[in-house]
C-alpha cells in the first residue's frame, strides 16, 4: 500500500502539469488508477512525471515512439485515454 502523503504528492504533480490538456491526461490517469498501484507502479509514474508534457502526451496518443523504460502495462493503460474527464 502506498502511503497517503506520497499519493497526495503524485496527485498534485499529475494535476499541475502546466497545460490543461496535460492536466486532463496525466491527472485523469492518476485519478483513475493511482490508488490501486503497487509501489513499483508508483515509481514508474513518478519517473514519468519527470518527462516533458509534450513527450508524455505524444507517447499516450501514439504520435511518438515510447522509450523502452516507459513501455509496458502502465503505458498501455495510459494509451486507452478512456480515463480523461470530459465535461458534458
Amino acid at each position: 500500500m502506498i502511503e497517503e502523503s506520497r499519493l497526495r504528492r503524485m496527485h498534485f504533480r499529475a494535476w499541475h502539469r502546466g497545460t490543461k490538456e496535460a492536466d486532463l491526461l496525466v491527472g485523469g490517469f492518476f485519478d483513475t488508477y493511482g490508488r490501486g498501484w503497487t509501489s513499483e507502479q508508483a515509481d514508474w509514474f513518478e519517473t514519468l512525471m519527470e518527462e516533458q508534457d509534450v513527450d508524455i502526451m505524444a507517447w499516450a496518443i501514439g504520435t511518438a515512439p515510447v522509450p523502452a523504460q516507459f513501455e509496458g502495462e502502465m503505458m498501455q493503460a495510459m494509451r486507452q485515454l478512456d480515463y480523461i474527464p470530459i465535461a458534458k
